[in-house]
């Protein structure tokens, strides 16, 4: 019989304080709709704590008959206060070029309203093969598997459920609202302090090594399961391939050799 070919590479990222520094755009647009709807919202409080759909966070600050209106208008006033103070963060450029460079597709996969999404990437001149938007923990698992990806890079602890129900490798970084060790806890492959890393290994910046923070169970419970623990998979790479090397390139490579748990 005929060799079947490989699939693809596939590699997921989040959006929000994965590859983009949303915090003052969406600052500018809590602020904006604070004002012209009367409504107090502590716009320093919301971008401590970006992830989760941005339904549940309106429903932080509005009564439920005004909810769905308000979600509407902040989408609205996104598109004139957030794309312009918004920049990607440290080495997201070259991490969408490091798949690129590996053969591989970049599918943005993320929380925030998809043609919001899809203008703040044009805007940051960052060119994904797939954007998907409007998904959170497993409906991100969903969207990963659907599209073949191997490896989901992401800075909550939302996006290591997606990676798990997706069987993907969880590249986190520590660029969102969760340290390092609160990642590693939570099951993470990989743990990053962020993106700066080259393919060339040229940095000042240096990964976080992945493993267990001290007291933690092995494997970490992960989010929305608590006090269970996941056994080690054997189909795995080593947990310091990415941190003895640099990620994107050890991460991109790694997942070829990890195969889909």
């Amino acid at each position: 019989m005929p060799a079947t070919s490989p699939a693809p590479l596939t590699v997921g990222f989040d959006l929000d304080m994965t590859l983009l520094d949303t915090r003052p755009g969406i600052h500018a647009t809590y602020r904006a709709l604070s004002a012209e709807t009367g409504t107090h919202i502590d716009a320093d409080l919301v971008v401590t704590r970006l992830g989760p759909p941005l339904l549940d966070e309106i429903r932080n600050w509005f009564p439920e008959a005004e909810v769905e209106r308000a979600v509407n208008r902040y989408r609205e006033l996104y598109r004139d206060h957030a794309f312009a103070p918004t920049v990607p963060l440290p080495g997201a450029r070259a991490a969408v070029e490091a798949v690129r460079a590996h053969g591989g597709r970049v599918a943005v996969i993320t929380g925030k309203y998809e043609p919001n999404a899809r203008l703040h990437l044009e805007h940051a001149g960052l060119e994904a093969d797939t954007v998907i938007g409007d998904l959170w923990a497993e409906t991100k698992g969903e969207a990963l598997r659907a599209n073949g990806a191997s490896i989901y890079v992401g800075d909550h602890l939302g996006d290591i459920v997606g990676a798990r129900h997706a069987e993907a490798v969880a590249v986190a970084v520590a660029t969102g609202p969760y340290g390092a060790d609160e990642l590693r806890a939570a099951g993470a492959d990989v743990v990053l302090a962020d993106l700066t890393l080259s393919p060339s290994g040229s940095t000042g910046t240096s990964p976080v090594r992945p493993g267990r923070a001290a007291g933690a169970p092995a494997g970490g419970a992960a989010p929305g399961r608590s006090g269970t623990t996941r056994s080690a998979r054997p189909g795995n790479r080593p947990a310091s391939a990415c941190s003895a090397s640099t990620w994107p390139s050890a991460a991109v490579s790694g997942a070829g050799t990890a195969g889909r748990r």
